[in-house]
């Protein structure tokens, strides 16, 4: 059986998979939720607010209508960022058909419920089959230009990762397959949080001794709440883990790197948001995580840190001298 895909959200990862897919020759849908923005894309085959310079290929059938979008879908993803995918998906609902598996490329947790996305889309898409965590270090432009990457499809549902690594089966990509869903999603919320930690580190000029500590023991926080949630350690140390944290925390593109290094030299957040065209997932992603480390009594002091800086009026030079007078301890 041939999969048909229907890809729901028209930003960065969407534009890329959809890309990946159509060098398959797979029949590839993709709803965007603004009207305008959609109607330029399918008119255009370009999204310049997001991807400046990229093309979408013609047979992407690009449309508002959800019904539309999901005629026949075998498998939906995700693109949706974690703090809308309620919304989004309460509407997108009905459409879904019976049995449609759903990839997530989302990387957060949700502020309200402290839902992971696929706990958010198995609670909205009641009918929707299986459910699977697409994540790795996934620097869009990269992806773009056929550069070499790695990443992970996690689902409780072997099948569903095979399906998974077919669809993607192509020269620039290498899918790995698991079923830690619970430490997959972790990784790629929490690794955001500690890359605004990074990147306050660059704004504040501190130095790469600095920011390697910052993706260290940033590491071992993230670990230890996931093994707290019934997550597996080794997820931490793999693609999914240490691989996009690395990413995220030294590329000059990560949003959330970008982010911290502005707040480092001096910029508040309201002003970064203000003249961001992208959704920066670790600020929201900060107060979840925050409020789960607490939940399950686990020691997270970067984020809390970087909790502070956001939320606290805590200036990011304080936030370092708070971390560093910390009693030393065992590794």
């Amino acid at each position: 059986m041939q999969e048909r895909i229907s890809i729901i959200g028209d930003g960065q990862m969407g534009l890329v998979l959809a890309d990946a897919l159509r060098s398959r020759e797979l029949p590839v849908s993709m709803w965007g939720p603004f009207e305008d923005v959609v109607e330029v894309l399918a008119r255009t085959r370009e999204n310049p607010g997001r991807m400046p310079g990229f093309k979408l290929d013609d047979a992407v059938h690009v449309t508002s209508d959800a019904g539309e979008a999901m005629a026949a879908a075998t498998i939906a993803i995700n693109a949706i960022p974690s703090q809308f995918i309620r919304p989004v998906w309460s509407k997108l609902a009905a459409s879904v058909p019976a049995g449609c598996s759903i990839i997530s490329v989302a990387k957060g947790i949700e502020n309200d419920t402290l839902l992971r996305p696929s706990e958010v889309l198995a609670e909205v898409v009641a009918d929707a089959g299986a459910c699977c965590a697409l994540s790795g270090p996934t620097i869009a432009t990269e992806l773009a230009a056929h550069q070499p990457a790695v990443l992970v499809a996690a689902s409780k549902d072997a099948s569903l990762v095979e399906r998974v690594q077919q669809c993607f089966d192509v020269p620039w990509l290498r899918i790995y397959g698991g079923s830690d869903l619970i430490g997959v999603e972790l990784a790629g919320a929490c690794k955001n949080v500690i890359a605004l930690a990074a990147g306050m580190c660059d704004g504040l000029s501190l130095g790469d001794n600095a920011k390697s500590a910052v993706l260290a023991r940033g590491l071992a926080e993230i670990t230890r709440l996931g093994v707290a949630m019934g997550a597996q350690a080794e997820t931490f140390y793999g693609v999914a883990g240490v691989g996009d944290l690395a990413t995220t925390c030294f590329s000059p593109h990560g949003r959330n790197r970008t982010c911290g290094e502005a707040i480092g030299k001096g910029a508040t957040l309201s002003e970064y948001e203000a003249q961001t065209h992208s959704v920066v997932e670790g600020v929201a992603t900060a107060k979840s995580v925050v409020l789960l480390a607490r939940q399950y009594a686990v020691e997270m002091p970067i984020v809390e840190v970087v909790h502070a800086v956001l939320f606290g009026d805590l200036p990011p030079a304080h936030g370092v001298l708070k971390l560093m007078q910390r009693a030393s301890g065992p590794e």
